[in-house]
């Protein structure tokens, strides 16, 4: 099946859930992305990025240096408090629309 596009909102959701086991790097971020949607959803760097930023300001994320696989430095990520709760509003909002949504699509 072919990717497809982020739904408004999504990619918080998927980048908070790609962290919650333990810090990645941005292409550890993407890739993780990629395998728990079952190869759904494929995150360009473009996207990634400015959202990593934008979340990390939020205070949800924090940032760090160190080595990647390929022992290049890369800035990983992880969750901080603010995250992990913001995690289980998001995993909650998107089970109450889903849910609608099948329950539409039944209709």
């Amino acid at each position: 099946m072919p990717p497809v596009n982020l739904l408004q909102g999504t990619l918080d959701l998927l980048i908070l859930k790609a962290l919650a086991l333990n810090p990645l790097h941005g292409l550890g971020i993407s890739h993780r992305i990629e395998q728990i949607s079952s190869g759904t959803f494929q995150v360009k760097p473009g996207s990634l990025f400015p959202a990593l930023h934008r979340m990390e300001e939020a205070g949800w994320l924090e940032s760090y240096w160190g080595e990647s696989e390929n022992n290049r430095r890369a800035k990983y990520y992880r969750l901080t408090k603010s995250g992990r709760r913001q995690l289980n509003v998001e995993t909650e909002q998107w089970g109450r629309i889903s849910h609608a949504i099948a329950r539409a699509l039944e209709a």
